[in-house]
């Protein structure tokens, strides 16, 4: 039983295409802007903008406080804790030494949601299986050797592993508390403004702003993420996530490497030799595997509630996407 089909499915796709072509545009940003102030630019205008049109198209605001509540956390945990993170690590850390540690989202993504209440309580064997199988795949895609990884600067993956379990737990503390919000658009756009505002106050206390000097490249690397990265890829994740597991969401972490390889071959003509055409296959195959999986039933589920289908594992399915 496929966990995700038709807009979510395409919800999902767009987030694995697109921030599989973010990580070169953070590098390329943060080479000529500051890390923070980079990042809280970049979501807040994607925050207004998307309220904007949001807005425009007659969609409303939260209006009770929880909902509020649960936008301010999510954007704090995946924007300050998750993505900001990344940015201010892919300073010391080589792409491929962050790739592997931003793929553990996926593994915190099973964690987190087996542990906070609301969810199944469990994650099955066959999951576990295929997380392991596609995380294998992703090292030897990037093809790091376990020394690169151990002999980093032991800033970079701190922040990683930090940025992976926060933007999992907020992604996880999303599904368990939507809120009653209008749209994915109004709740991502509120996400980001806060998120964005944390993150931009962040670099002003750190005085980026004296070291902000806008170049051709740095404005183009903003502009990217801010369409594709943030008003694309972010919202359409938080869509995916309303209809369906954070588990299976959480595997676009496995396909986003493949993607960012494909695209080299394609635009750069990087090579592609055996071992990475094995990591592909090893990836893909795990992401089929997991999202082929019959999702277990919370402990929880009423008989009411498995008379009408709905179960713990998809409590968005009784409310409006």
């Amino acid at each position: 039983m496929m966990a995700l089909r038709g807009k979510a499915l395409v919800a999902y796709l767009l987030v694995c295409v697109f921030w599989g072509s973010t990580y070169l545009a953070i590098r390329v940003g943060v080479a000529e802007l500051p890390p923070f102030l980079f990042a809280g630019t970049r979501f807040l205008v994607a925050g207004a903008l998307l309220l904007a049109l949001s807005l425009a198209r007659g969609e409303t605001l939260p209006r009770d406080w929880p909902s509020w509540r649960t936008q301010a956390v999510v954007g704090l945990f995946t924007l300050l804790g998750g993505n900001t993170c990344v940015v201010w690590a892919e300073q010391f850390t080589d792409s491929g030494v962050a790739s592997i540690f931003v793929v553990t989202v996926a593994l915190w993504l099973a964690l987190f949601d087996a542990l906070v209440p609301g969810g199944s309580g469990r994650v099955s064997a066959r999951v576990l299986t295929g997380l392991a199988i596609g995380f294998a795949g992703t090292v030897l895609l990037i093809g790091a050797h376990p020394r690169d990884v151990l002999t980093a600067d032991l800033r970079g993956p701190a922040a990683l592993t930090l940025a992976s379990a926060s933007w999992a737990f907020g992604s996880v503390w999303f599904k368990r508390r939507p809120g009653q919000v209008s749209s994915p658009y109004i709740a991502a756009s509120l996400q980001m403004l806060v998120g964005g505002a944390a993150v931009t106050l962040l670099g002003l206390l750190l005085g980026d702003a004296s070291r902000w000097h806008a170049s051709p490249t740095g404005i183009g690397a903003l502009a990217y993420l801010i369409v594709f990265g943030s008003i694309v890829g972010y919202t359409s994740y938080f869509y995916a996530l309303r209809h369906a597991p954070p588990t299976i969401v959480g595997t676009y972490a496995y396909v986003n490497p493949v993607i960012a390889v494909l695209l080299g071959h394609l635009i750069l003509d990087e090579p592609v030799g055996p071992r990475t055409l094995l990591a592909m296959v090893l990836i893909l195959g795990a992401v089929a595997w997991i999202q082929t999986a019959r999702v277990p039933p919370a402990p929880h589920t009423t008989a009411a509630a498995r008379a009408s289908g709905v179960t713990g594992s998809h409590p968005d399915r009784a409310t409006k996407p």
